[in-house]
């Protein structure tokens, strides 16, 4: 019952996406990874990875703004909720694990398109973000332009508080307690009440350990590549949005920072402020 409960709320916030999206399986040596796709096929790629416990499904606004020059693919992280099906006998355990896992993903819709393989747009948010970041920083020449939003974990620490907040959802995960965190931080924002059930709800669907580790070492940062734009939520609970643009431009040469200032960590990208996407998509042009 909780998956289907679950699924319905899926099928909701998917209903948002334009008319002419597509939802495909992608296998993968760690799983089965579904996506949603928009845009002209033969358009140039952006890969969109939601936060740690998000599926890809809130990703609509960004896809419908980026969806008319590029082929847009937001996915369900595998281990997180969403419709990826982990492999039980080969667990993401390392950013190394995450690394093969998407050069499979992106291979493998290379091939989909009958395209050599080639570079490829990055958008992250959150745990997304973490993700995002090791991968350029991993494979350079795969990642053509990189767009952060409200990234943890990157280029400062959580927030102590919120590290408190957000300990009863890590210890025991369930509807009610994540709704609390997302009241909490959002500061009694207006969701999609649609959005805000599934996120409940992705409590109930069995998950497995997420990926995590330390923050990318200064030297590695330093040599980061593809041009980057790292969009801070002005009203994030979750860390000090200005300490982390601060050390995002003095960490790596190619790092453009902007901040939303009515903006907090969990109301994007779902319910991003006017002209956040536009700022994504001008990023990507």
């Amino acid at each position: 019952m909780a998956r289907e409960r679950f699924d319905r709320a899926y099928d909701a916030v998917l209903a948002r996406w334009p008319g002419d999206t597509t939802t495909t399986r992608v296998p993968t040596p760690y799983g089965t990874t579904h996506l949603i796709s928009h845009g002209p096929a033969d358009a140039p790629p952006v890969l969109l990875l939601p936060g740690g416990g998000a599926t890809a499904t809130g990703w609509h606004g960004t896809a419908a703004a980026l969806g008319a020059a590029h082929r847009v693919h937001a996915v369900d992280l595998v281990g997180e909720p969403g419709r990826s099906v982990a492999d039980p006998g080969r667990p993401l355990r390392t950013a190394g694990d995450l690394t093969g896992w998407l050069d499979a993903l992106l291979g493998a819709l290379d091939r989909s398109g009958g395209r050599a393989p080639g570079r490829v747009g990055l958008v992250g948010h959150s745990y997304g973000a973490w993700i995002a970041l090791h991968y350029a920083l991993a494979a350079p020449d795969r990642v053509d332009r990189l767009a952060l939003l409200d990234p943890t974990n990157c280029f400062t620490g959580y927030a102590p508080r919120f590290l408190l907040r957000a300990l009863p959802v890590l210890l025991r995960p369930g509807p009610a307690r994540v709704t609390a965190l997302l009241d909490w931080e959002t500061r009694g924002a207006v969701l999609d009440p649609d959005w805000r059930r599934l996120q409940a709800l992705a409590a109930t669907v069995p998950t497995v350990r997420p990926v995590t580790g330390p923050r990318p070492a200064p030297e590695r940062l330093a040599a980061l590549e593809a041009p980057t734009l790292v969009l801070l939520a002005g009203r994030s609970r979750v860390h000090d949005p200005a300490a982390v643009a601060r050390r995002a431009r003095a960490a790596a040469p190619g790092v453009e920072t902007e901040t939303l200032p009515d903006a907090t960590h969990f109301t994007l990208p779902v319910a991003a402020p006017p002209g956040a996407h536009a700022r994504i998509a001008r990023h990507f042009a």
